[in-house]
């Protein structure tokens, strides 16, 4: 396994590239766009942070949320089969309004969450996906409305999830046009306020701010240049080679991302260590290491010159077509863990109610198994599923949207219980903008689809 610490010189470039990238050149008619959003969305003092964090492969929430009334639950059961958790295992939460006749429990593993939920810093939000435009089962039966391209896909649903625009080929995410809208808040910002702790990613790519990545212990170094005289000449030869005045265009803009990439690495790196530690303790797990660096990250906010910030972290292996039982409990486990040492290092830090975290996923999965009837079954991509929003400026203990009929062929049942999602990542991210700092006037430029849907606000932000 690659130390990610311990970059060749190629490998540090490429990275260093896609930290950087390069301001991208506007259209006159985006210019002038782009200068009337930032006009006419008030400027805030407060700081305020947005946290996607990605569940890549396709997470189980048929098993993250689950009815526990025994008419329900049996209905569960005997679909569901042997992907059925035992109803005594179940959590139970009581939500503060939601109510359609049945009771609520969580997966056993998440005994966090269920503590989070219960004292109103998460809330749930049911059945949300990728669409077009609304639809009914009949119209997706007929195919007579749009639906996303490549349903039930990988690689197109991450993309469309973090778009949100699946109706057209991409070009930027909805954090990058989030950004893009509010950088302007960040009066003397000293890097981007788009900050991925797990690689590239099509959420924050935007058009004039570029996500720069970082690891889970910080900036990404060049191998070989600092800890001893010979390191310390060799990175000064190399700083003088990047400096020359190049005249291939390409050399130049080589030499100038690198430089960027290494002063903004340095600079990073100097205020991270400068920086007090925090007390909070957090799970030594993937989860748990990005969610310190992205707290770390919120900490230094102020040395940074930032007030509004959009970070990226994720999770992956939910794609679980076999085992899926015990590999899901872990999965939860880590995610439950890392959510709720996240949540109490936003307190020690005095930020709660200016950070909101939400999850994110390819699709939910189908409610039955890909045909095996033991303890190796998994299950096959599916559509709609359940979210998590958390922090202290959500709404929380409450479950919002619609969780469909649990059962085989109900009404929002396209096959195998691939569940048609009531609630839309358009509605989804409006909320979160709006809370975020867009203004209505400038939502659509955000969410282009979202005069399409219901509501721009579901409710589940203060």
């Amino acid at each position: 396994m690659n130390n990610p610490d311990d970059l060749s010189r190629r490998r540090f470039i490429g990275r260093a590239c896609a930290a950087v990238g390069a301001t991208g050149m506007l259209s006159a008619l985006a210019q002038i766009r782009m200068i009337g959003a930032l006009a006419a969305d008030s400027t805030p003092t407060d700081y305020k942070a947005l946290v996607c964090l990605f569940l890549y492969g396709g997470n189980d929430s048929n098993n993250l949320l689950i009815p526990t009334d025994n008419a329900n639950y049996n209905i569960y059961a005997t679909d569901r089969t042997v992907l059925a958790l035992p109803q005594n295992t179940l959590l139970p939460i009581s939500p503060k309004t939601y109510s359609d006749g049945r009771t609520w429990g969580l997966h056993p593993s998440v005994p966090e969450i269920q503590a989070l939920f219960g004292q109103g810093k998460m809330a749930l939000l049911a059945n949300t996906g990728t669409l077009v435009q609304p639809v009914t089962l009949a119209q997706y039966n007929a195919g007579t409305v749009a639906l996303p391209p490549q349903l039930f896909s990988h690689a197109n649903q991450q993309v469309e999830w973090q778009s949100s625009v699946p109706d057209q080929p991409f070009t930027t995410g909805w954090g990058g046009r989030l950004a893009d809208i509010v950088n302007a808040l960040n009066t003397n910002p000293k890097i981007s306020m788009s900050v991925t702790v797990a690689g590239q990613n099509s959420f924050q790519g935007g058009k004039t701010v570029t996500q720069v990545a970082f690891n889970s212990t910080g900036a990404v170094v060049l191998s070989g240049t600092s800890g001893s005289t010979l390191a310390t000449s060799r990175a000064a030869a190399q700083q003088s080679l990047l400096n020359l005045q190049e005249q291939n265009l390409f050399e130049a803009a080589f030499g100038g991302m690198t430089s960027s990439a290494i002063a903004d690495s340095n600079l990073l790196n100097s205020v991270l260590a400068a920086a007090p530690k925090l007390q909070t303790a957090f799970p030594n797990t993937t989860i748990g290491s990005q969610m310190q660096m992205i707290a770390n990250m919120i900490g230094a906010a102020p040395q940074l010159g930032l007030t509004r910030q959009v970070f990226f972290a994720s999770l992956g292996g939910f794609d679980l077509h076999s085992d899926q039982l015990g590999a899901h409990a872990t999965l939860l486990q880590q995610l439950s863990q890392g959510l709720n040492a996240f949540n109490s290092a936003t307190n020690e830090l005095g930020v709660a109610n200016q950070v909101t975290t939400f999850t994110a996923s390819d699709f939910s999965r189908t409610f039955n198994t890909n045909g095996t009837l033991d303890t190796t079954a998994g299950s096959d991509h599916g559509w709609g599923s359940h979210h998590l929003i958390m922090g202290g400026a959500v709404n929380g203990g409450d479950i919002y949207g619609q969780v469909p009929l649990l059962e085989l062929g109900g009404p929002l049942d396209t096959g195998r219980g691939r569940w048609i999602p009531t609630t839309s990542v358009d509605e989804y991210a409006a909320t979160l903008a709006t809370w975020f700092g867009v203004s209505a006037t400038n939502l659509p430029i955000v969410l282009p689809n979202i005069g399409r849907f219901a509501t721009s606000n579901l409710g589940f932000m203060a």
